[in-house]
């Protein structure tokens, strides 16, 4: 599927199609270039879920963990700053990943060999004239 986000005008209405086709899915793998929107899209997708927290891009935290309009966990992890796997087997990985609860991941190729296979890759790519398309 793709979805265009013309602006940041539709962003949370691109945030509300992306939602309404992720199924039963809960580990999202978001792939892009730096400056692509990924933390601004996975942003506009908590807020539509009814996040109420702050939402900031864990880069230093390496997870941050938000609550939906339903009391959920929902878990949002930077993996920019991972130097080893190691890192990431020392925070319990597992733990979140295998949860049952909606993961959403900023520059997974960082950890491949570590999503689940059943990770759906979603893709963030800017266009001419600054225009996105996020495809899964």
């Amino acid at each position: 599927m793709e979805i265009q986000i013309k602006s940041l005008d539709t962003i949370q209405e691109a945030a509300k199609t992306f939602i309404e086709n992720i199924g039963k899915n809960k580990v999202f793998a978001f792939y892009g270039k730096m400056g692509a929107g990924k933390t601004t899209f996975i942003k506009a997708v908590c807020e539509t879920l009814g996040v109420t927290d702050v939402i900031t891009s864990p880069t230093f935290a390496i997870v941050n963990e938000y609550t939906d309009g339903e009391d959920n966990p929902i878990y949002h992890f930077d993996f920019y700053r991972i130097k080893k796997l190691e890192e990431v087997y020392d925070m319990g990985y597992e733990d979140y990943f295998y949860s049952g609860n909606l993961c959403l991941l900023e520059w997974p190729e960082l950890i491949e060999e570590l999503l689940p296979e059943n990770a759906v890759k979603v893709r963030i790519e800017e266009q001419k004239g600054g225009s996105r398309v996020v495809s899964f």
